[in-house]
């Protein structure tokens, strides 16, 4: 017999502050990475001018056999609901309160993620309308059910960048997904640069122009 029951979970993530009248951007780490390389990566993206909350996952893992390094996932195929939950909680938690500690409202919050939490992140805004201003996805998909019965609209605006070699998603996938996100959301910008599933250094002028047209 299965027994399920909550437990206390010490959750984790990186501060750097920004300049006054940045943004917050929350940032998630993809499969086996871990906050410290994002918060790098982010950095790298959109400029120290914003304010970077890099948010650990909370299954952590050895990366293999002998190893001292630890990665972090956001999700498994088992339990899903608990972790869509628990990556609710989580995001809501920081976006809450980084925001208020730099005084950085609501309208000025981003959610940024790479590889695996990119759906965790759409899902995040359809369920949870005027947490975030944008949705930043990076070399990620949609939710499964994501073309299932009547849409549920996201306020957020959105900008999703592929890769055309990425071999975890690739074209035949993603160039899909321009018009599948205009189902839910009217503000989408969609772009598919050269290479393979990683952070696209060339993404950062994109990011950055994105960001200032999404707060004009």
């Amino acid at each position: 017999m299965e027994r399920i029951f909550p437990a206390r979970l010490d959750c984790r993530y990186l501060l750097r502050p920004g300049e006054p009248g940045g943004v917050l951007i929350v940032a998630l780490h993809g499969f086996s990475s871990n906050p410290e390389t994002m918060l790098r990566l982010t950095e790298m993206l959109a400029g120290s001018r914003h304010t970077i909350a890099s948010l650990e996952g909370p299954y952590g893992f050895f990366l293999g056999a002998g190893r001292p390094d630890i990665g972090y996932g956001w999700a498994t195929t088992q339990r899903r609901d608990a972790s869509v939950r628990l990556h609710h909680d989580m995001v809501r938690h920081t976006l809450a309160e980084a925001g208020r500690e730099l005084g950085i409202p609501a309208e000025r919050r981003f959610l940024l993620g790479f590889s695996q939490p990119v759906s965790l992140n759409y899902r995040f805004a359809e369920a949870h309308p005027g947490l975030v201003r944008g949705l930043i996805g990076i070399c990620g998909g949609l939710p499964g059910d994501w073309d299932d019965g009547a849409p549920r609209r996201i306020e957020s605006a959105v900008l999703h960048i592929a890769r055309a070699g990425d071999e975890i998603y690739p074209p035949s996938l993603t160039e899909q997904f321009a018009g599948r996100l205009r189902l839910r959301c009217d503000d989408v910008e969609f772009h598919q640069l050269d290479g393979g599933h990683r952070v696209p250094s060339k993404g950062a002028p994109l990011i950055r122009h994105w960001l200032d047209r999404v707060l004009r």
